[in-house]
């Protein structure tokens, strides 16, 4: 079995996370190692994760109760639960699914006199045109905040924001993102006033243990072991022959913050042996992975011109996962897992949001429609071409069969001809 994807880490930055954790480090020098090691200085603020900088972030915000933040449609479960929690009301923007970009209709739609914010999400390692969004935001008086957790390309994007940019960028270290240093989040902050008023409430909470985050490199470590495909296929069939659902299984072990205690978890500041391995991780970063994915990503495009996808009119994407979109996801899910493909239906925390009780009208229709069909392929850096090409013939082959299929079931022309109309 192939799997669905693969950690974007290596062995020697796992044992410098490792030798972090068990060498004393002083916290301060950490933070400022890293902050030297991003481009925009001291505009970026390192936080436990993003979650953890956008509780913060809105609590120095402090937007009255009740007021609505603009959401991109597409998003992870979390961040609408974290404006909840500040007793704000996340109202959805439906998305332009082929450019995945949120739709200036829908906006218009869905602000009102109670709009404080607007939060966009790039997905898949796509960026959509910002131009349109800072437009409208100026237009309404809106603070921006964009969440690039899934579109990180490189140190460069660490800067400031520019006049006429978002006010905060958003980018995360998690498990399963670009560089990954297991854990953490940065802040680039536009506006300095809002930097320090964030860092102030972040000074408040305690900081997360070195042994928290020894614990987290040694289960990811585990996961790294399971990549590799014989280990991998012998853990699914394992999961096969004792009745687990080794989908489930593996979307609970990578979720960062189980449980429902989520702003207890969030509240707390990295260690600096997390900060310690995040700075690695960025002077450190490889171009060649954005490349190779992007390669990967293009071949697989160019095997299954057919197929829809999310984004495939995107201008801008380097294809951190491969979504498509199919009428019979799961059936094709099942086919790939037979012809030795782990693809997953859940390989993000990624969900829809509903619009508020009282504003049915806002349901994102067009972002609900494509994530009920969507169906991620186990496309990424360091897969081979011949993989690519065999995953490529399994779906063509599923869709021959559902094609054959949909042909038997046809009613014989001849049977069903009308009968001949008598003269008169």
């Amino acid at each position: 079995m192939i799997p669905r994807k693969r950690l974007d880490i290596g062995w020697s930055d796992v044992l410098y996370g490792l030798a972090s954790c068990l060498w004393p480090a002083d916290q301060e020098k950490a933070e400022r190692k890293l902050q030297r090691a991003c481009p925009g200085g001291e505009a970026a603020l390192a936080c436990l994760s993003v979650r953890s900088g956008f509780d913060a972030l809105l609590t120095a915000l402090d937007f009255p109760a009740g007021s609505e933040v603009l959401v991109s449609a597409v998003t992870i479960r979390d961040m609408p639960r974290i404006l909840e929690a500040h007793g704000l009301v996340p109202v959805p923007i439906d998305l332009d699914v082929p450019r995945l970009a949120v739709r200036r209709e829908s906006m218009q739609r869905a602000v009102t006199a109670r709009t404080r914010a607007i939060l966009v999400a790039h997905l898949f390692g796509s960026r959509m045109p910002m131009e349109p969004v800072l437009r409208f935001a100026r237009e309404h008086g809106l603070v921006v905040l964009e969440d690039c957790a899934q579109a990180y390309a490189g140190p460069e994007d660490l800067r400031a924001p520019r006049a006429g940019q978002a006010d905060v960028f958003m980018f995360s270290f998690g498990s399963i993102k670009t560089a990954t240093a297991l854990g953490g989040g940065i802040l680039c902050f536009r506006d300095p006033r809002l930097l320090d008023a964030v860092r102030r409430e972040q000074s408040r909470w305690p900081i997360r243990s070195r042994r928290h985050f020894l614990s987290r490199i040694v289960k990811y470590t585990l996961l790294m072991l399971l990549s590799y495909r014989p280990l991998y296929s012998l853990f699914t069939g394992l999961c096969r022959a004792l009745g687990i659902d080794h989908d489930r299984l593996i979307g609970e072990r990578v979720r960062g913050f189980p449980g429902e205690d989520l702003l207890r978890q969030i509240r707390h500041r990295p260690s600096a042996a997390l900060l310690a391995l995040l700075e690695r991780r960025i002077r450190r970063f490889d171009h060649d992975t954005i490349t190779e994915r992007t390669a990967a990503a293009r071949l697989a495009i160019e095997r299954l011109p057919s197929l829809r996808r999310p984004g495939d009119q995107a201008p801008h994407h380097t294809h951190w996962v491969f979504p498509i979109l199919h009428e019979k996801p799961e059936e094709l899910q099942q086919a790939l897992w037979r012809k030795g493909f782990d693809a997953t239906r859940g390989a993000t925390s990624l969900y829809v949001v509903d619009p508020p009780a009282d504003r049915p009208e806002l349901a994102p229709v067009e972002a609900r429609q494509a994530f009920e069909r969507m169906l991620y392929l186990p496309v990424y850096a360091g897969l081979s071409r011949r993989c690519i090409e065999r995953l490529a013939a399994a779906v063509l082959d599923f869709e021959a069969g559902q094609h054959s299929s949909r042909r038997s079931q046809l009613p014989n022309a001849a049977s069903t001809s009308s009968p001949t109309t008598p003269s008169t």
